[in-house]
């Protein structure tokens, strides 16, 4: 990847917490599951579901790494309550990919699917934030394994688990379906200024039943 185009802040998130939240100097290692093996011959990333020209769409890590870098200054909250403010993040932007791969005029959810079957379902509008970022450096260096090496989304509006590590594709869908952690009591939209943390704070039509 080439040198950012583009930084953003936003010194209005860099000075407050969310509810319920705590500062949290350096950075936690938090996931489900073991950490797995980078094997760039074998990685691909796809964008599939109702896409709109109903092709499924592929690129392999050395053509993933050629799309444009860009970075945004954005603070990360994880649901377990800690935050961490002001990371600079580098990668390829969200509006990047679905530009390259558009979805279908009636699709209203991505799926972001990762290693191991894992799955986080967002919005679309979500999904396509101009902060939204597939990122693949923190702070001007490459992510580590733990963190999410070779690709994570960032969401950086919406509750870390929003924002799987590994990340190896998106679905685009027509209508929404829960992923991993919201079919075992986390909340479908997950906006940490809400304190949406969990199903049973759901209201009528923040997402499917359970």
């Amino acid at each position: 990847m080439g040198q950012p185009e583009s930084r953003e802040y936003r010194a209005s998130e860099e000075s407050e917490l969310p509810p319920g939240q705590r500062l949290q100097r350096g950075w936690p290692v938090t996931h489900y599951g073991p950490v797995p093996k980078f094997k760039p011959d074998r990685w691909e990333f796809r964008v599939f579901g109702a896409t709109a020209d109903g092709d499924k769409h592929c690129w392999n890590h050395e053509e993933f790494s050629a799309l444009p870098f860009s970075s945004v200054v954005a603070d990360l909250h994880c649901v377990t309550k800690f935050s961490m403010l002001g990371a600079e993040w580098g990668g390829v932007p969200a509006r990047e990919l679905v530009a390259l791969a558009p979805p279908a005029e009636n699709v209203t959810h991505v799926m972001v699917w990762a290693e191991y079957g894992y799955s986080a379902n967002v919005r679309l509008s979500d999904f396509t934030s101009e902060r939204t970022i597939f990122a693949t450096h923190k702070d001007g260096e490459l992510l580590t394994a733990e963190h999410g090496f070779p690709l994570r989304l960032v969401v950086p509006h919406l509750y870390a688990w929003k924002g799987p590590k590994w990340v190896r594709g998106v679905e685009y869908m027509t209508d929404d379906r829960r992923g991993f952690w919201e079919e075992r009591g986390y909340h479908n939209l997950g906006d940490p200024w809400r304190e949406q943390r969990y199903s049973y704070q759901e209201e009528p039509g923040d997402g499917p039943e359970l």
